[in-house]
């Protein structure tokens, strides 16, 4: 299965962002348990951070993305980029 990883950065105020970190930990979580291999971590440097998860399709992989409660709530804007891995 392609993997993909969705670069994402932070357009609302922490705030309110953190207000939907939960609900974002618990929908990769669901991901996880579906088989998509999915791992979700921040930058350090703050502003944004990055989900890697497997899908069938890019447009699988889209279709996943657009149930994010980061997403669903409008806390980031985001890239999607299928990763060819090289060597694991």
């Amino acid at each position: 299965m392609p993997t993909f990883v969705k670069i994402e950065k932070g357009i609302v105020d922490k705030e309110i962002f953190d207000q939907h970190v939960s609900a974002h930990k618990s929908y990769v979580r669901q991901l996880i348990e579906q088989g998509h291999k999915a791992k979700t971590g921040y930058w350090k440097e703050l502003g944004g951070g990055m989900l890697v998860f497997e899908a069938n399709s890019r447009e699988a992989a889209l279709a996943i993305i657009a149930q994010d409660p980061l997403i669903v709530n409008n806390c980031v804007e985001y890239e999607l980029h299928e990763w060819c891995i090289v060597v694991e």
